[in-house]
């Protein structure tokens, strides 16, 4: 395959296939990036794709050739000569092309092309087998003081396979034609073949150095390499040569992929700006800060102390002194203030909570907000670090909590978290310790009475074991009273180590189910954005060939 010039990088004709292939990748990478992409690239890599899908759809070996020029160049005299016919009228009869017209060699089946070229005015040429398959078109002029004839052939050489500029010794080095014309070129990617029209009016040497001065002027334009041809209607100078160029265009019969294939880089090249060259990978930012945050509003550090101090309240009422708890009784649970006193249990639609579906736990304060707020804001700036700004104000988007939502997840990850542990097993131990010194304090109390109330009625003396001085009853309610002191005050300390043990413990459970709530309010959505760009990013590469 012959490379061909497409702005200022050589291309080749690709295989149907993989045009294919491409054009779906950049299809894919602009249903991703939607308006996270530059528009303008955007609606010109839409009509990328369509183009290619319509070009490659359509069948036969036509090779279509556009002559365009500006007004006064001849481009409709050198459409005649190359026909071989008076189709397009030219000089006084019609000063300027307002209709694209369609000459047709061969006798392959042209007029789907056409119809999707939008052309309606066609001549098939015969006797002309060097040149079958080819579809010449003269375009509108492209200084054209009628808008409609500049957008429609502005329009036309959007679709064509190969674009012959025509031009001729007044205007060649025309400023406007240049800064307009020839960026036009270069943004379509057609290949181009120039021609130096009318040299029948440069005298001597005059056509060489016009020629030589017009290929200094395109290769500063962003064509480089261009060769000139120079032709005359009149004398029939350069004709030959012209038509020998379509008839290597034709031959080849792969002019329509290598300006496919361009028009793809092209678009890709276009929305490339619009993506950074790689994503941040959000697992290793890491969401301690934010979990801290977030765990501050949800009210973590109050739950906690009160986890503790229930432990401690239960600790007491099952291994404090037995003719003491019934206090306990009074006093209100921390946890069953919040509410939380079922927490992590199954709710049933009994509960009050199920019902109103929220704990009793303060509203965060401002600062703790405002932490929440800063902590996200920092998540999103580091996620969208290097990206282009929609895509970095996208996942600084996606990375701010919703207010609302974000209190109710926390909330409810507050209430579905356990914030209970199996009962220690000195709890157990020291219970049963203490219903015994109990038994004996009541035991030797009875005993002391009935001792007493026999002395007063003058009966018969109760029998008693004397330890020492120390008779047996007075032993069992003495002992029993400060034993009972002495295992309430172990309970307590026990208490304090288990409650400390406790709180850690259920710190270490709400934070993890605060971290759930960071990674699907926060950081999935971020997750989703910049999957969304690589995804948009790796679409354009497939449209690139892999680059």
């Amino acid at each position: 395959m012959t490379p061909i010039f497409k702005g200022q990088a050589k291309v080749t004709a690709l295989p149907v296939e993989e045009l294919r292939g491409r054009s779906a990748g950049l299809r894919d990478a602009v249903d991703e990036g939607g308006s996270l992409l530059d528009p303008a690239a955007s609606a010109r890599a839409r009509e990328t794709v369509d183009k290619v899908d319509e070009r490659t759809r359509l069948v036969g070996g036509h090779t279509v050739v556009a002559l365009a020029g500006a007004t006064g160049s001849g481009k409709s005299s050198l459409f005649n000569a190359l026909v071989g016919a008076e189709v397009a009228q030219a000089g006084m009869r019609r000063p300027t092309t307002s209709t694209p017209t369609a000459g047709v060699w061969g006798d392959e089946p042209v007029g789907e092309l056409l119809d999707w070229l939008g052309v309606g005015a066609r001549h098939s040429v015969a006797g002309s087998g060097d040149l079958d398959g080819l579809v010449l078109l003269d375009l509108p002029d492209f200084d054209s003081r009628e808008s409609a004839n500049r957008m429609e052939a502005r329009r036309i050489l959007e679709l064509v396979d190969v674009f012959v500029w025509v031009t001729d010794p007044q205007k060649y080095a025309d400023a406007v034609l240049h800064d307009e014309y020839v960026a036009v070129l270069r943004e379509y990617g057609a290949v181009t073949v120039v021609v130096l029209n009318q040299a029948d009016r440069l005298k001597g040497d005059g056509v060489d150095r016009v020629r030589a001065d017009l290929a200094r002027l395109l290769e500063r334009d962003g064509i480089p390499e261009a060769k000139v041809v120079a032709t005359s209607t009149k004398t029939g100078e350069g004709i030959d040569t012209l038509r020998e160029r379509l008839h290597v265009a034709v031959a080849a019969q792969d002019a329509s992929r290598h300006r496919l294939g361009a028009d793809l880089e092209e678009a890709a090249k276009g929305l490339s700006a619009s993506v950074g060259s790689d994503e941040v990978d959000v697992e290793a930012l890491g969401s301690g800060e934010l979990v801290d945050a977030l765990a501050r509003a949800a009210g973590v550090p109050t739950v906690v102390s009160a986890v503790e101090r229930d432990f401690v309240m239960e600790s007491v009422a099952r291994t404090g002194w037995p003719f003491t708890r019934w206090v306990q009784g009074f006093r209100a649970a921390p946890l069953k203030r919040l509410r939380l006193d079922k927490a992590g249990a199954d709710i049933t639609e009994a509960d009050v909570r199920a019902v109103l579906g929220r704990s009793s736990i303060p509203p965060p304060t401002p600062s703790a907000r405002a932490a929440v707020d800063l902590a996200a804001r920092r998540l999103g700036e580091h996620a969208g670090k290097g990206l282009p700004t929609r895509w970095a104000d996208a996942v600084a988007d996606a990375a701010a909590p919703y207010d609302d939502r974000l209190a109710d997840e926390l909330d409810q990850a507050v209430i579905h978290t356990s914030l209970r542990g199996r009962n220690p097993v000195w709890w157990g131990l020291l219970g049963a310790l203490q219903v015994l010194l109990a038994l004996a304090a009541v035991v030797g109390l009875v005993w002391l009475v009935v001792i007493g109330l026999a002395g007063w009625l003058q009966l018969p003396a109760i029998p008693t074991l004397d330890v020492g001085p120390f008779a047996t009853p007075f032993l069992l309610l003495v002992g029993g009273l400060l034993g009972g002191l002495l295992v309430a005050g172990l309970g307590r300390l026990m208490a304090r180590t288990g409650a400390r043990r406790r709180s850690a413990a259920v710190d270490k459970r709400l934070r993890r189910s605060i971290a759930e709530v960071a990674d699907r309010v926060v950081i999935q959505p971020v997750r989703e954005v910049l999957a969304r760009h690589s995804r948009t990013r790796e679409g354009i590469a497939r449209a690139r060939g892999g680059r």
